[in-house]
């Protein structure tokens, strides 16, 4: 029962932790308007991974959670393009984005697994 009360928890806090750090980013980001371009792609996309975990967390049914968690990873997926093209296009450093790229992979696990999961036992 501990692992399971701690593990909501620690999601809860890695994806606001998550979604600080990329508000951070966009802060940092130049003022050239390819840099707000897509600095605002991967804020609006990293900032809701947040907010579909606790839509799924308060979610009244496990196709709910599914559905929820589903655009989680969707937002994810879509904050590592982001990210990937900040760092073709020369705005922002490789080692720089590294560690944040590292965590939405991590968090990309994290989801696939308690969906895959979810899957299973609904049938």
């Amino acid at each position: 029962m501990k692992d399971e009360k701690k593990q909501p928890q620690d999601l809860k806090s890695r994806t606001t932790d998550f979604a600080l750090r990329i508000v951070r980013l966009y802060a940092s980001l130049p003022k050239t308007t390819e840099a707000q371009t897509l600095g605002k792609q991967v804020l609006r996309s990293g900032t809701s991974v947040g907010a579909h975990y606790r839509e799924g967390h308060r979610a009244k049914s496990d196709a709910d959670v599914i559905n929820k968690f589903e655009g989680a990873l969707q937002e994810l997926d879509e904050t590592l393009f982001w990210l990937e093209l900040l760092v073709r296009a020369d705005i922002v450093e490789e080692k720089k984005l590294g560690p944040l790229m590292q965590e939405a992979n991590e968090l990309i696990a994290i989801f696939v697994t308690i969906v895959t999961n979810l899957k299973k036992k609904r049938k």
